[in-house]
């Protein structure tokens, strides 16, 4: 599992978290250093942050949905429903608010996904900032 995210404090406690889990956890402090390891060598689940430094986790994921389209993608924010951000906005197969309840959900969600087997459609993220949610 690919752990992307630029602030050390968050990147130490969900690789713990997961860990724990039996997760094999590599971490990237940025998007740029994530698509070098991803281009290396595929992983089949990444969860990133939304707010990276260079580009946003929602250009992250277009750029590994251009490379391993299979991938399992879980993007955390803390702005959600300010950035209108959905699975389908995003291109994510899931998207987490940040809070209180993070590690639980983040928990269910990478379970749900390892044993669900299949990734999202590729092709849906785009690399343009979520607008406005349409109707």
């Amino acid at each position: 599992m690919l752990l992307v995210d630029d602030h050390p404090a968050g990147l130490a406690a969900r690789k713990s978290v997961l860990g724990e889990l039996g997760f094999s956890i590599t971490t990237a402090a940025s998007a740029e250093s994530a698509l070098e390891k991803f281009k290396l060598e595929p992983f089949p689940l990444m969860v990133t942050d939304y707010k990276l430094p260079g580009m946003t986790g929602v250009d992250l994921i277009a750029h590994v949905r251009a490379l391993a389209p299979e991938t399992r993608i879980v993007l955390l924010s803390g702005f959600v429903d300010a950035l209108g951000l959905t699975e389908e906005s995003s291109g994510a197969d899931v998207v987490l608010h940040k809070s209180s309840n993070e590690v639980t959900q983040l928990i269910r969600a990478v379970q749900k996904l390892i044993r669900r087997g299949g990734a999202k459609k590729p092709g849906k993220a785009t690399r343009k900032s979520p607008g406005k949610r349409t109707a």
